[in-house]
């Protein structure tokens, strides 16, 4: 397996975008119930069940105590949101290559999933966003997310979700000049 977690993979995408493109060492279909099913979503992102269907709901449980291997604490920036909850709606339901849904009030987030041979190649990519400052927020966000999702299929582990989301935050700003 090529070990390209730590790579940070991010583009602007017009005014008010974001995409991120990485390979995952799985098959499509696998990879689709890591963004669908509320258990195995929380095992990277977020958990909470969904309506699998265009106008479903999907909740997001925001709780990444367990996204590192070590025992890491929240830091005092996001202890606020340990345990927030979301409520987005599904814009997209296309089993098992399209996922999108609302996010958060800043646009959307779009997932699509292609096969490669035996893996997966997963673009993101978040529109909508508002403001500058949110660019960092929500690229590193994601990259921490997608470096969590891609240890689950080999790799080296996520030790410290929350150093590697302050490090990604800091290299988004510097990448996309934010």
């Amino acid at each position: 397996m090529t070990d390209d977690r730590t790579k940070l993979a991010i583009e602007r995408v017009g005014e008010d975008a974001i995409r991120f493109e990485r390979m995952i060492d799985a098959p499509v279909e696998t990879v689709w119930r890591y963004l669908a099913d509320a258990e195995l979503r929380g095992k990277w992102f977020a958990a909470g069940e969904a309506e699998p269907r265009v106008g479903g709901t999907i909740t997001l449980v925001f709780d990444h105590d367990d996204l590192s291997t070590d025992e890491v604490p929240y830091p005092e920036a996001y202890a606020p949101y340990k345990g927030a909850t979301g409520r987005e709606t599904i814009t997209r339901w296309e089993p098992p290559h399209v996922l999108a849904f609302t996010f958060e009030g800043s646009g959307e987030a779009l997932f699509e999933l292609s096969a490669e041979g035996e893996r997966t190649r997963l673009v993101l990519t978040h529109s909508g966003i508002a403001k500058p400052e949110m660019f960092a927020n929500f690229g590193g966000g994601w990259h921490s997310h997608l470096a969590v999702l891609q240890s689950l299929f080999g790799g080296e582990p996520v030790r410290d979700f929350w150093a590697l989301h302050a490090r990604s935050e800091v290299a988004v700003k510097e990448a996309l000049g934010v």
